[in-house]
C-alpha cells in the first residue's frame, strides 16, 4: 500500500475528527441556549427571557446615540440595584410597559425607596418619570452593531431561539455529512487494504 497515501489519510481523518469535536462544542451550549428561551418565553410571555442573567435586547430608537444605534442588538445583565451609579447604562421599563435603554444621571429616594433619573444620550431632555427598582431589566453590558436589523422581522421573544436552533440543525447536517464521507473513506480503505491482503498471499504462492 501506498504509506503517502496512508498519511494522508490519517491526517484528513484527524482534521475529521477535530471539526467534528469543534462543532459539539458550538451545538450543545447553542442547544441549552434555545431551549432555555424557548421554555422562558413561554413560561413568562411580559418578560424578556435570560440566559443565566443576560438578556439580548433590539435597539429600535436613536435615542442613545452615538453610543448605541437603531438596529444594534445589545446585551444586558441583571443585576442588584444596589451596585448601579450614575453615568451605568440600564434598561428598564417604562409607563408604556416597553424597554427602554438610557442612561443614569441621578440616584434619588423617596419614601425609602431607590428610584433612577434617566436620560437618553441623545435626547434633550430626561425621562418623564423616575425608574423603580422592579422595572430594571439589567445594566447594559455591550452592543453588537446592526445584528437587530436581522432580527427585526420577528419581534417575538423567541426570535433568537430560532436563529439559534437554526444554527444547530445546520451544525447537525454538517456533522452527518462529515460522517458519511469519513465512513465512505474508510469503506474505501477497507476495500484496499483486502485487496492487498490477496494480492500478497497470490504472491507468497508463486
Amino acid at each position: 500500500m501506498n504509506l503517502k497515501r496512508e498519511k494522508n489519510k490519517s491526517k484528513k481523518t484527524k482534521i475529521g475528527t477535530l471539526a467534528k469535536i469543534i462543532v459539539l462544542i458550538l451545538v450543545v451550549p447553542i442547544f441549552i441556549m434555545s431551549a432555555i428561551i424557548m421554555v422562558k418565553a413561554n413560561m413568562y410571555p411580559d418578560k424578556i427571557p435570560d440566559i443565566m442573567g443576560y438578556k439580548p435586547m433590539i435597539v429600535l430608537s436613536g435615542s442613545m446615540e452615538t453610543s448605541i444605534y437603531t438596529g444594534d442588538l445589545v446585551i444586558v445583565k441583571m443585576v442588584d440595584i444596589d451596585v448601579l451609579e450614575e453615568k451605568d447604562v440600564i434598561a428598564f421599563r417604562n409607563e408604556a410597559n416597553t424597554v427602554t435603554t438610557h442612561r443614569i444621571i441621578e440616584i434619588v429616594e423617596e419614601n425609602g425607596e431607590q428610584l433612577f433619573r434617566t436620560k437618553g444620550d441623545n435626547n434633550n431632555a430626561e425621562d418623564a418619570n423616575l425608574v423603580k427598582a422592579g422595572d430594571i431589566e439589567g445594566i447594559y453590558l455591550f452592543r453588537i452593531p446592526k445584528l437587530g436589523k436581522m432580527l427585526m422581522l420577528l419581534k417575538e421573544p423567541t426570535t433568537l431561539a430560532v436563529i439559534l436552533l437554526g444554527i444547530l440543525v445546520v451544525g447537525l447536517i454538517w456533522l452527518h455529512i462529515l460522517d458519511k464521507k469519513e465512513n465512505k473513506e474508510n469503506e474505501a480503505y477497507r476495500k484496499e487494504f483486502e485487496e492487498f491482503k490477496r494480492r500478497q498471499q497470490v504472491e507468497s504462492k508463486k
